[in-house]
């Protein structure tokens, strides 16, 4: 007797529509998952299990080339590559690709050609296209930009982490390697974080930064194209104080300068890359999960830095008033008005004429003028609730210079 694997009427379907499936005994398909969702012409090798509603698969894409997948609600761009490992509830743009041992988890959007190789772990993090992760790495909490190619790529090093969980049990520790204003042009230097190393959240860090292998980031790096080599800490002992927080607004503003960050990225994706995704079959649904992600990373962010507000000791003025005007703060992020960005986008749109091709392509042949202007109208977004964040907290000089 034939022994059929669940999702038995799916594969059906999907072998019916040229999904190469060399062993279609061996996989486990969620009866909630749409076939109508999973193009043609995607390969789907044994031992993979494909679960969520939300799931989609677009042409090209293969799954387990190197060992079984496992995909719970994931949108897949064309010609995505997951060769081995866990993915949920993140989104793969064109050729992005991962390693065998991959563990991506919810909150991850990898953008075109962002890939890594094998073992490693992602959760609430970034990539810009053309981000490079070698093998062994953390990096949660993030978001990562710069490069111009896939042989000029931002690019993280071996054994790298991000940490992003700290002794007092909080993760307001989100990082930006680079930036949205300046990042989306892909026109930046490319940054490198050095093997055997890691970076110490919540940090900002400007393009072309270089991060010697072996190196502890622990500060901000706001200038561009510095090189840093950081040395071990000398021994200590003394007492550890529990959520002292002595660099409180620093912490804070680095958050809310992240969550601007994200707004600026979501305007990006509104305004300028939408008909790009609709041109694509299934494009618009990839779009969706895009735009889903982005809606997740800043409610997980207000989630983090609210829950630190509230273990905090108001004993102080600026404390105080950060204490009581966290929510109002948050919700500046969440739907607020941004400054508009019409006479950008009918710039782009003149430059990029009126069909949709390579998004890619496209944004790195504006004419440098229509992308300085991009920047420009990005980094108002961010300045700007910036601004009216640190206007309802004014006692703690949330953006004053460390």
């Amino acid at each position: 007797m034939e022994v059929l694997p669940r999702g038995h009427d799916t594969v059906r379907a999907l072998l019916l529509k040229g999904v190469e499936i060399p062993n279609p005994l061996s996989l486990d398909i969620g009866p909630e998952v749409d076939p109508d969702r999973i193009a043609g012409r995607v390969t789907i090798f044994p031992g993979c299990r494909i679960y969520g509603a939300k799931t989609v698969i677009s042409a090209g894409s293969r799954l387990g080339a190197e060992g079984p997948v496992t995909i719970d609600d994931c949108c897949l761009g064309p010609g995505v590559e997951l060769k081995g490992g866990y993915f949920s509830r993140s989104v793969f743009l064109r050729k992005s690709n991962m390693g065998l041992g991959a563990q991506v988890r919810e909150g991850c959007l990898l953008e075109e050609e962002a890939n890594g190789a094998h073992c490693v772990g992602l959760k609430q993090t970034i990539l810009f296209p053309f981000v490079t992760l070698g093998s062994l790495i953390n990096l949660c909490d993030c978001l990562m930009a710069g490069g111009t190619s896939r042989r000029d790529h931002s690019e993280v090093g071996s054994s790298y982490i991000h940490f992003n969980y700290t002794p007092n049990g909080d993760k307001a520790t989100a990082s930006l390697f680079g930036d949205v204003p300046r990042g989306v042009m892909l026109n930046q230097p490319p940054i490198f974080l050095g093997g055997q190393g890691g970076a110490v959240g919540p940090l900002i860090t400007g393009y072309g930064t270089v991060i010697a292998a072996g190196s502890v980031l622990r500060d901000d790096v706001l200038d561009d194209g510095m090189l840093i080599s950081s040395a071990a800490l000398g021994a200590r002992r003394r007492p550890a104080t529990r959520r002292a927080y002595p660099r409180l607004a620093r912490v804070v503003s680095k958050n809310l300068v992240y969550l601007a960050n994200l707004v600026a990225l979501h305007e990006w994706y509104a305004s300028v890359r939408r008909p790009f995704f609709a041109a694509e079959d299934l494009g618009s649904l990839v779009y969706e999960g895009a735009l889903e992600v982005l809606a997740a990373a800043k409610r997980e962010r207000a989630k983090r830095l609210a829950a630190l507000v509230a273990t905090v000791t108001p004993d102080g003025p600026g404390r105080r008033e950060l204490s009581e005007r966290i929510g109002e703060v948050l919700a500046l992020f969440d739907g607020a008005e941004v400054p508009s960005g019409d006479q950008f986008l009918a710039a782009f749109w003149r430059a990029a004429g009126p069909s949709p091709g390579d998004y890619v392509a496209t944004v790195q042949a504006l004419p440098p003028e229509v992308s300085a202007a991009g920047v420009q109208w990005l980094q108002q977004i961010v300045d700007d609730l910036c601004a009216r964040a640190g206007s309802l907290v004014p006692s703690m000089s949330l953006f004053a210079p460390a």
